[in-house]
């Protein structure tokens, strides 16, 4: 077996600190990606602290994951030495179940998560990007388009498809009001795709402080949620809401901002169930609906259509040893808009 160094949480209440660790010899479909940039998502935090109540220690997180294919097994067709890729949130399914569904594998059973999860045998532990190098199926990688810089396409594998997936699922284009609440490392991704797919892109967000962010990075409209106002004027206006904040917030104040079969869909997990009132959803034959991750295919198609587009994430580049500041600052809205670990400074 391969020696791989990484940062692990050890515990819920430690730092992360390096973790050296071995890497399962590649079998014939596998591909050996030697790995260059991980994006630091959110939910890294919440499964390195324990706060979803499902953690596994020792774990290594990360699942933005894109570097340099350093070897591929004898089976293997789609990839060769030397090229770009990236793995995202899972790495493997449940092949044989009776409800297989390649358009919606993310939701089927059998998911196995790119970290803090045990590989289909049940033995070995799924360990992610936080780390030098990563053994994965041939069937959960995928290509990264030349012309994308590794560094900022590596919040596409979650940031990205995220937005991208409820954009497509409810037909974002020419036409549609889409609002992106929230405008933080998913918002911002949201503002980017939404424009790319030509629809009217508005940003709520409690303040004006990053109006020009938006406005540059591809928003028509800007406004503050802090203001009461903003509730008044915007009455009936979207076709489409994305909801990117894990904040508590009165969802009934937001689904009265739809038009007449509007759809509220929820990316952002907020910790305590918020109530929602009939008459906010009934009289306007509104919807509130939620999305998580896209599949393989879809996430493919994600990474083609940015490559199109020149769509990658605003980020800021950090050293490993500077991650625990770094959950930090994501904590306090201290980043503008991603972070990503450069991971040859695992070498310095």
């Amino acid at each position: 077996m391969a020696i791989a160094r990484g940062y692990a949480a050890t515990d819920a209440s430690k730092p992360l600190t390096p973790f050296t660790f071995e890497r399962r010899e590649p079998n014939a479909d596998d591909v050996v990606i030697s790995i260059q940039y991980c994006g630091v998502c959110h939910s890294d935090i919440h499964q390195a602290r324990n706060e979803w109540g499902n953690s596994h220690y020792p774990m290594v997180p990360g699942h933005e994951i894109v570097g340099t294919v350093t070897a591929v097994g004898s089976s293997v067709t789609k990839f060769k030495i030397g090229d770009h890729v990236g793995v995202g949130c899972f790495v493997d399914s449940c092949v044989g179940c009776a409800a297989r569904d390649l358009d919606n594998e993310q939701y089927m059973p059998g998911l196995v998560q790119t970290y803090n999860d045990f590989e289909a045998a049940g033995k070995t532990p799924t360990y992610g990007g936080y780390s030098d190098s990563i053994v994965v199926k041939e069937g959960y990688v995928l290509s990264i388009p030349d012309n994308l810089p590794l560094d900022a396409a590596a919040p596409l594998l979650c940031a990205g498809i995220t937005l991208y997936s409820p954009l497509r699922h409810w037909n974002a284009g020419p036409g549609m009001k889409v609002a992106i609440l929230g405008m933080g490392g998913l918002g911002h991704m949201g503002v980017k795709l939404a424009h790319a797919m030509g629809a009217d892109v508005t940003v709520l967000s409690q303040s004006l402080s990053k109006k020009e962010d938006g406005l540059r990075l591809g928003a028509d409209h800007y406004y503050a949620t802090s203001d009461a106002e903003t509730f008044k004027a915007l009455a009936g206006t979207f076709d489409l809401i994305i909801c990117t904040v894990s904040a508590e917030i009165d969802w009934n104040a937001y689904l009265n901002l739809l038009k007449v079969n509007g759809s509220m869909v929820l990316v952002g997990v907020p910790e305590h169930s918020v109530p929602v009132h009939a008459f906010s959803l009934v009289p306007g034959r509104r919807s509130l609906a939620g999305s998580m991750i896209g599949s393989i295919k879809e996430t493919q198609e994600m990474l083609d259509f940015c490559g199109e587009h020149n769509i990658v994430s605003e980020i800021e580049k950090i050293n490993i040893s500077e991650i625990n500041e770094a959950y930090e600052r994501v904590l306090k809205s201290d980043v503008r808009y991603r972070f990503v670990i450069d991971i040859a400074s695992l070498k310095a």
